[in-house]
């Protein structure tokens, strides 16, 4: 990358972020279509909705400008901030060391542990301690903060990373894997659209995570008014209205 000094030209261009917003009216939103409750996708309407779907329109209307959703995952998300494509991360990003290190979080405004879904049909699974036993298969979709935290934790049972959305939860369906972990909105997907699916929650915290919106290093600018807008939206009840409709209310942050 070519350097100016001890600055790169990506952090200068950044360091501009509500300028640039102000000058082509246009606010990019990185989204994951696939997050139920979050920024998901309607298979049968096609329509966007969730927490995050909400609260992008509400900050797009705050800037006085036009909206453009630019679709991602947990594993590219990062690079597409660094690189100027999107303005801010609104997926229900969980906040971590390894994401700290390259993206600046928002005050948080979801929190959420971690869960197990498997399968009615799995009898061997009856409780959280069940999951990391020797011929165990535990999925994980990567780039999740489930990932790393699987990796670190599960000592018997076998980690198998799954590379497309939707192949852990076909594997867990069709017995190739006994579970897979997810998050507290992700449960309430499964729950809600399958017949087959039943969710194991932790008998103790495991790694209560905050989820924040992400956007590029360098610009305090940007990252203290999108401040503004979690705290304004806190304040007046629309987050956690929102959150209600879709049944997030219990994992909201509040203060």
């Amino acid at each position: 990358m070519l350097s100016i000094g001890l600055f790169s030209v990506a952090a200068i261009a950044c360091a501009n972020t509500l300028e640039d917003i102000k000058k082509t009216k246009v606010l990019k939103v990185c989204i994951w279509p696939d997050y139920f409750g979050v920024s998901y996708r309607n298979p049968r309407s096609g329509a966007l909705q969730g927490v995050d779907i909400d609260m992008s329109r509400d900050l797009a209307q705050e800037l006085g400008v036009k909206l453009q959703y630019v679709e991602t995952s947990f594993a590219n998300f990062i690079t597409d901030i660094e690189g100027g494509n999107c303005h801010i991360a609104m997926m229900g990003v969980g906040v971590i060391p390894s994401r700290t290190e390259r993206v600046n979080f928002s005050a948080p405004y979801l929190r959420s542990d971690v869960y197990a879904v498997t399968s009615k049909s799995n009898t061997t699974i009856k409780t959280w301690d069940d999951l990391d036993r020797p011929g165990r298969v535990i999925s994980v979709l990567k780039g999740t903060f489930m990932e790393p935290l699987m990796k670190k934790t599960l000592k018997q049972a076998t980690l198998q990373v799954a590379e497309r959305p939707g192949e852990r939860e076909r594997d867990v369906e069709s017995g190739r894997a006994d579970a897979f972990m997810t998050d507290y909105p992700y449960t309430q997907r499964m729950l809600a659209n399958t017949d087959w699916a039943r969710v194991i929650s932790p008998s103790r915290p495991i790694q209560p995570t905050d989820y924040a919106y992400a956007v590029a290093k360098g610009d305090p600018a940007w990252l203290a008014r999108v401040n503004q807008f979690v705290a304004q939206a806190k304040k007046d009840g629309r987050l956690e209205k929102y959150a209600t409709e879709f049944k997030l209310q219990q994992i909201v942050v509040k203060d």
